[in-house]
This record gives C-alpha cells, structure tokens and sequence, in this order.
C-alpha cells in the first residue's frame, strides 16, 4: 500500500514538470511550423518524448490496479522514458553553459530558425527575445534532468509494487473459501434450527 502511494505521487510529480517542457516545446514548435521550417532534433526529441510520457503517467495513474499486476512491464517502459529524456537531454546539452543573460544563439543560432539568424533577418518578432529563448531552452534541459532521475525512480517502484498473478489467484480463493464456508454454516445453523422447531 505503502509503495502504491508513493508510485503514485511521483508518477504525479512526474506529471506536474511534464507540463511545463511540453507547453515551452509547443511553443517553439508553433514557431517552427509558422515559418514553414524544420523542427530541429533538439526541440522535437524531449517534445515527443514528454507528449507521450504525459499520457504514460495518467494511463498508470488512473489503472494502479492494472499496474500492480502488470508492475514489470511498467517498469520496463519507464526505463525506455529513461533513455529517451537521456537523449533528449543530451541533444539540449549546448545549453548548460549558456549565459541567458547575454545569448548569442551560440553554435545553435542558424538552426534556431524564426528565433535566430533566419528570424533576424526576416524581422521575425521572435528573434527579438533571443534570452528568453536560451532560459526556456535551459529550463526544458534541467526538467529533462529531473525527469531522468524521476523515471529511473519509478521504474525500481513498480518492481516493488509487483503483485505476482498466482499470489493474486490464491488471495481470490482464499477469499472465496472463507465467504462460502460462511455461508455453509449459516446455511446448517439454519436448517438446524427449523429441526428444532419442528420437533
């Protein structure tokens, strides 16, 4: 039960920092898509990733039954989510030393399209905010890192939530058995007071 909970707020923890790589991705995705450019590796990699990830955690999160019972397929997949924020991460790895505070798109700026050279050059308006988008790009690498560790977490989790089918079974009959001896009892404590009755 213990193990369930604490699935389950991290899988929620999970969820809340999903949130905000997925809404900063879009944004730079829109972007792309407006001026009819390429999505660069960088961007769509931990975009997709998250997108996916998002409905991962609500699908375990709303059948935790099912995930007990199916614990190590889960943990299986969490440690794919495991290596694709890996390689999300690493494809946003140009951004760990950036310094947001003066960025000149650095090795990236031709490839940042609207939002670096092409986007200067044709008075796109989010080329102006060059800073704004190295702190967004930066937050998405540094939740990427969290959602590593958080993944890597669950994954040992739900092996330890891991409900075996046949320890499942023999509850069930133990369950079952216990309920009809009741009911046989109930039944010959029954009969046996209409015996009585009847004499």
């Amino acid at each position: 039960m213990i193990g369930s909970l604490f699935f389950i707020l991290n899988r929620l923890l999970e969820l809340i920092l999903l949130i905000p790589i997925i809404g900063m991705m879009a944004y730079f995705v829109n972007g792309y898509l407006n001026a009819n450019m390429i999505t660069p590796a960088y961007i769509l990699v931990i975009f997709i990733v998250s997108v996916i990830a998002a409905f991962w955690c609500i699908d375990t999160m709303i059948r935790i039954s099912t995930t007990r019972r199916s614990a190590l397929f889960v943990a299986f997949v969490d440690l794919l989510f495991f290596g694709a924020f890996i390689a999300g991460v690493y494809e946003l790895r140009f951004i760990t030393n950036a310094d947001c505070a003066h960025w000149n798109g650095g090795s990236v700026y031709i490839s940042l399209g609207p939002f670096g050279y092409y986007g200067y050059s044709s008075d796109n308006p989010l080329s102006f905010h060059i800073n704004k988008t190295c702190a967004m790009l930066k937050a998405c690498f540094a939740l990427g890192i969290i959602e590593v560790v958080l993944f890597f977490w669950t994954a040992i989790l739900a092996v330890m939530i891991y409900r075996r089918p046949d320890v499942v079974v023999k509850e069930t009959t133990v369950r079952r058995r216990s309920h009809s001896s009741r009911r046989g009892h109930r039944r010959h404590s029954s009969s046996r007071s209409r015996h009585q009755y009847a004499v």
